[in-house]
């Protein structure tokens, strides 16, 4: 039995699409930085994924992914605080991922609403494959292989972990009830002590009887607590007293993250479909001339037009970067005419460049030395894997494929 604390272990991957822009850093990759120092984190890149939709054309995914991994590393994702890895690297995922698929009925897939969304978006691709209408389970059989318990996502994600919930609670419901289950737990209920057996059978009470979420934390807390009952015994008194069986893949929490507010040049999401990105790593001189070519308020047509930021997409490039006496300056510089386009534009440009210098100077560390980057991935490969075979033990056992 795995000693994991499903609760305290995060997992978030990427597809790789090579060098990242602006957004990725604003929108993923500072919030993994702060992950990363507060929970067990696995960050992987997942080119499985990316053969769902690019599977005709593969030939950009190896450079892809140094490009990638380089700038989570120059974002600060340290491989000392966290464990990165590649998803194909590590079998155990298509191990998980085929073996859930027994379980798993075809219209959960089919009802997930990005499955819908991806084919209308990308309709010049044939993507009426078999990879492509189950990778949200081989999202669910990343997620649920290291029993991570939370997972940073957007609102539009939400849903990929909700099936991955259904998924675990069906797993658990069909192989968690070993034979002499309920005997097992009560037996482990009076190992617990008098007052903490009273105390676990009220808040079980409570929780079957009225749905009281409070009775269910403070029961799983409880069993936190409990040094004097095995491993096994504190997951199957998990599983009884939600009413079912042992809990052998915890049910994951999302982990709502901040939508990204990065605009793009032309105010749009920034976005490489809509070409109006600035790279992670873009050199100073590129940046001061891509905000100088930024289209501003269309009735600014001379310099001694006063305009008005709230139509200008350098004003919400503004609310990202700048202070508010900064703000203060360009509402009012703007609007009375007192200040033009290009000095608007300049404490925008010198505040990404500062932004950027110190992803520049880690960088350069692993631009120069592709080796260093090959033995991070190797490492946490192998972190990755002994995870991933803990859990993978424990489900073959459960499914019937425990052979000496």
């Amino acid at each position: 039995m795995s000693s994991v604390d499903s609760q305290q272990r995060v997992l978030s991957g990427m597809r790789p699409t090579g060098k990242l822009h602006l957004g990725h850093y604003h929108g993923v990759l500072k919030n993994w930085v702060k992950l990363q120092h507060e929970f067990e984190c696995f960050f992987f890149v997942a080119d499985w994924h990316a053969l769902t939709t690019d599977y005709d054309d593969p030939s950009g995914i190896e450079q892809s992914v140094w490009d990638m991994v380089i700038d989570w590393l120059a974002a600060g994702v340290n491989p000392g605080s966290s464990t990165m890895f590649i998803q194909s690297q590590v079998p155990e995922h298509a191990e998980l991922h085929l073996l859930l698929s027994m379980i798993t009925p075809l219209g959960w897939l089919e009802r997930v609403p990005t499955f819908k969304d991806q084919q209308e978006k990308l309709r010049e691709k044939d993507l009426a494959t078999y990879g492509f209408l189950g990778y949200p389970l081989l999202q669910s059989a990343d997620i649920l292989v290291y029993r991570a318990g939370k997972v940073p996502v957007g609102a539009d994600q939400v849903s990929h972990v909700e099936i991955t919930r259904e998924i675990a609670r069906r797993f658990n419901h069909l192989y968690g009830r070993e034979p002499g289950f309920e005997e097992q737990a009560e037996g482990a209920i009076v190992k617990m002590g008098k007052k903490n057996a009273k105390l676990y059978r009220t808040l079980k009470k409570r929780y079957q009887e009225e749905g009281d979420l409070e009775a269910l934390e403070t029961a799983r807390a409880l069993l936190k607590e409990q040094q004097n009952i095995s491993l096994g015994d504190r997951e199957r008194l998990y599983g009884y007293i939600e009413g079912g069986g042992k809990v052998i893949l915890p049910e994951p929490q999302p982990l709502l993250t901040p939508e990204s507010k990065m605009p793009g040049l032309d105010g749009q999401k920034m976005s490489k479909s809509y070409n109006n990105y600035i790279g992670l790593r873009e050199e100073p001189d590129s940046v001061a001339q891509k905000i100088r070519t930024m289209q501003t308020d269309p009735q600014r047509v001379r310099r001694t037009d006063p305009g008005d930021p709230d139509k200008c997409p350098v004003w919400d490039m503004h609310k990202i970067y700048s202070d508010a006496d900064t703000q203060d300056w360009v509402q009012h510089g703007c609007r009375s005419a007192g200040i033009g386009c290009l000095d608007c534009k300049k404490p925008l440009i010198d505040a990404i460049v500062e932004e950027q210098r110190p992803l520049h100077e880690r960088a350069r560390e692993y631009e120069g030395n592709p080796d260093l980057v090959h033995s991070i991935l190797q490492e946490g490969r192998e972190h990755a894997r002994d995870a991933a075979r803990d859990t993978l033990e424990e489900v073959r056992a459960a499914m019937g494929l425990h052979y000496r």
